[in-house]
């Protein structure tokens, strides 16, 4: 069977292809040989064409065709092709019918649009060859490829639009900064089109760029950062190796400068000038000073100290880690008096020192500082803290028991005056000399009653009474023997019936308001008058204590039940005082074991064999019998009983006269004209010792001297009674049997009859009516026997 080869032909670029393609590759089914036989000069022989044994597989098409025509990339022949039409080529593959055109009846091939290798450089195609009567194959299918041809269309692009980078200051030349990479998108296999060269386009003479790493390094030494921070450098990436007609990009890299400790701490002055009040309190600012460092960050922190100076110990300076200042203050009371200026030498330290640069100097400077105290009008000084005196408490009034001295400690001296805190002082017991500070005693002294006196004094400027000090002044008063030795206690002493003699039957001991330094020594004796007592002695025991003796046996309660003994208590301070203490003895009867049964006399008259428990009973029986009678005798005072039973029994509280009387003396004696005097008054009072419904009701009745019945007007004085709180109980009866002052009545008494000169005329008796009918006759008649 024959065989027959399709083959692709370039007519376009066939001189470039066969340069580019030296070796040819052979097909292994469809390639095949194209002899061509020439007719020789010598034979005469026709020339025959013969079949060639290889094809090309492999296009080149230019990127990027801008011509007016669509570009010919070639043409697919077999042949089969007899050029009778009989024949269509078909073209399958990458971009077949959209990028890639074939004329099936011709075979030619063209690109319909522009082409990109950046988009896509290579493109496989496959061609057949088909019989369009039949529709079969006249070939088997090939396979072709159409590579793209680069051409420079693509500048360098940087990674990044913009840089940073940063590099410590002061670093050598050549040290490396950063590094910036542009890439191009053209082929790097073909030509130098990717081929990219970098350049410095600013930033010189400081920086240096490699052409071909894009490595950025330093170009001059020492690059200080206070003098430039920040530098801005541009930098270009250029392709064909940086030759004319070459493609550019360019970036910018913002380089800085870090900081190093390569600048020590410089004060901008050599002398700084303060002044503080001599008042000033420890701690308190009195300025700031500060050493400039270029440096930034802990490069820059500084520390303060006082090297030296008069001042060192007066005061201080610390650091203000914000600001990086040095704070002076006061570290110790001032006095303008004793020093008006102090000098201080003041040291700036940098507390990160960097070793790189230590030969550059010493990274610390100083400078002086000069203080100035100022004067303030201080208050008086006094000579101590505090005062201490102590006084007797016989001091007399007047006299000087101490004295305070207090001065002023300004320059101008100040006369001072003094005075007592009288809030300190109530009673003005004491008092002070204004001119000179002298204390002195205005009122007594009782050590008893006030053993210490706590005062104030203060002193004043007299030019200036604002300032003043005070100062405490304590007063000691010292104790003097001013009171007697007495009985520590009351004691309740006595002496048993049967007592022996010498027998024990008191301890007595004494106390003495006064403290003697030595302490107490007290001296028991019996009186002059009974230094021998016939029934007790005493005996000192030389410890401030006496023990009272029995000098006989036995006592009687019914001779003498008490005795009465005086002892004399001395002390042993001067001046010796002395009083006199009695004790009471009582004599009292005791069990076998000199226990106290009974003191009273009249013990005595109960019966001999009469026990305690009968004489408990006794008494008992006579309690209960006198709370019978006491119950039984109020009960009876609360019976309510009418004062008045009957209205008109009137009988107990009218006297009846039936007789003249016994003259003007006569006080039982009833004159009804004082029951009747204008003078009497009524008045509504309430008794308060009368239970209320007990109370009459009072009806309001006319006026007593309106009313001659003298029954009636007693009634009504006995409901006032009853209703005078004043009154007596309201059980008892008011008596109105006395004439009463000033009575408008006569007497009739007889008395002074002797005294008249003459008979009496008592005919006038008769005038009076029946009621004075006996008296007319006694009187009016002749003298009987």
């Amino acid at each position: 069977m024959r065989t027959y080869s399709l083959t692709v032909l370039l007519w376009s670029c066939m001189f470039h292809v066969i340069h580019m393609m030296p070796s040819h590759k052979r097909t292994n089914k469809h390639s095949y040989s194209e002899r061509i036989t020439g007719l020789s000069e010598n034979d005469g022989k026709t020339l025959h064409r013969t079949k060639r044994g290889w094809m090309w597989n492999q296009f080149f098409l230019l990127e990027e065709y801008t011509g007016p025509d669509t570009q010919y990339v070639g043409k697919l022949h077999t042949d089969q092709d007899k050029g009778d039409g009989n024949l269509k080529y078909i073209l399958t593959g990458d971009g077949a019918g959209s990028l890639f055109i074939i004329d099936e009846n011709t075979g030619d091939i063209h690109a319909a649009k522009k082409l990109d290798r950046e988009e896509k450089s290579l493109y496989v195609l496959r061609a057949k060859a088909i019989d369009r009567k039949t529709g079969r194959q006249v070939e088997p299918e090939s396979e072709f490829i159409i590579k793209i041809h680069d051409i420079n269309d693509n500048e360098p692009k940087f990674t990044k639009d913009m840089y940073t980078a940063s590099i410590p200051e002061m670093s050598g030349v050549g040290t490396s900064v950063i590094q910036v990479t542009a890439t191009d998108a053209d082929d790097a296999n073909y030509g130098n089109s990717a081929k990219v060269v970098y350049s410095i386009l600013q930033g010189q003479p400081y920086f240096s760029v490699d052409p071909e790493t894009g490595i950025i390094k330093t170009a001059l030494p020492d690059m200080s950062r206070e003098n430039r921070e920040q530098y801005q450098v541009v930098i270009q990436a250029k392709d064909m190796g940086g030759q004319m007609g070459g493609l550019s990009g360019t970036t910018t890299v913002n380089i800085t400068l870090t900081d190093v400790n390569n600048n020590p701490p410089r004060f901008p002055q050599s002398t700084y000038q303060f002044s503080s009040p001599e008042s000033a309190p420890p701690g308190t600012p009195l300025g700031r000073i500060k050493a400039n460092d270029p440096d930034v960050g802990e490069n820059a922190e500084i520390e303060y100290n006082i090297s030296n100076g008069d001042g060192s110990d007066m005061f201080d300076i610390v650091t203000d880690k914000d600001t990086q200042e040095g704070i002076i203050t006061v570290k110790k009371h001032l006095d303008f008096e004793n020093k008006m200026l102090y000098t201080l030498r003041v040291e700036a330290t940098n507390t990160h020192p960097d070793p790189r640069f230590l030969q550059l100097g010493p990274f610390k400077d100083t400078a002086f500082v000069k203080i100035s105290v100022e004067d303030i009008d201080e208050p008086p000084v006094f000579s101590r803290p505090w005062y201490l005196i102590e006084v007797d408490e016989d001091a007399k009034e007047g006299n000087i028991i101490g004295q305070v001295v207090a001065q002023d400690p300004d320059i101008t001296k100040n006369a001072i005056k003094y005075s007592v805190d009288r809030h300190t002082d109530l009673d003005r017991i004491f008092n002070i000399y204004s001119g000179n500070g002298s204390l002195f005693i205005s009122k007594p002294l009782d050590r008893e009653e006030t053993p210490w006196h706590n005062i104030t004094v203060i002193a004043t400027e007299i030019n200036n009474p604002k300032q003043s000090s005070q100062i405490p002044v304590f007063i000691r008063i010292l104790d003097i023997n001013d009171h007697a030795p007495e009985f520590a206690k009351y004691y309740e002493t006595f002496v048993c019936e049967n007592a022996k003699a010498g027998q024990l039957i008191q301890t007595v001991s004494a106390v003495d308001k006064d403290e003697p330094p030595r302490g107490h020594k007290f001296f028991f004796e019996l009186v002059p008058e009974f230094a021998v007592h016939p029934n007790f002695s005493i005996v000192d025991n030389k410890d401030n204590t006496a023990g009272i003796m029995t000098r006989r046996n036995g006592y009687s309660r019914n001779k003498m039940s008490t005795y009465l003994l005086p002892i004399i208590i001395f002390d042993n301070d001067y001046p010796i005082q002395s009083s006199t203490g009695t004790l009471t003895i009582r004599v009292c009867a005791c069990d076998s074991r000199g226990n106290m049964q009974s003191c009273s006399a009249e013990a005595l008259l109960l019966p001999a064999g009469l026990s305690t428990g009968a004489l408990v009973a006794i008494l008992l029986c006579i309690i209960i019998l006198l709370l019978v009678v006491l119950f039984t005798a109020l009960k009876r005072q609360r019976k309510k009983e009418p004062l008045i039973i009957s209205k008109d029994d009137v009988r107990d509280n009218i006297v009846t006269y039936n007789d003249e009387g016994g003259g003007e003396e006569d006080t039982q004696a009833f004159d009804i004209g004082t029951l009747r005097n204008p003078e009497a008054r009524e008045e509504s009072k309430m008794r308060r010792d009368v239970i209320p419904e007990t109370i009459f009701q009072i009806r309001r009745t006319a006026p007593l001297w309106e009313n001659i019945d003298v029954q009636d007007f007693i009634h009504r004085r006995l409901k006032e009674n009853d209703l005078d709180p004043a009154a007596p109980p309201y059980d008892s009866l008011a008596t109105y049997a006395y004439e009463g002052n000033d009575s408008i009545a006569n007497s009739l008494s007889s008395l002074e009859s002797l005294t008249t000169e003459g008979n009496q005329d008592y005919d006038y008796l008769s005038d009076w009516g029946p009621r004075f009918k006996k008296l007319a006759d006694m009187y009016g008649g002749e003298d009987s026997d």
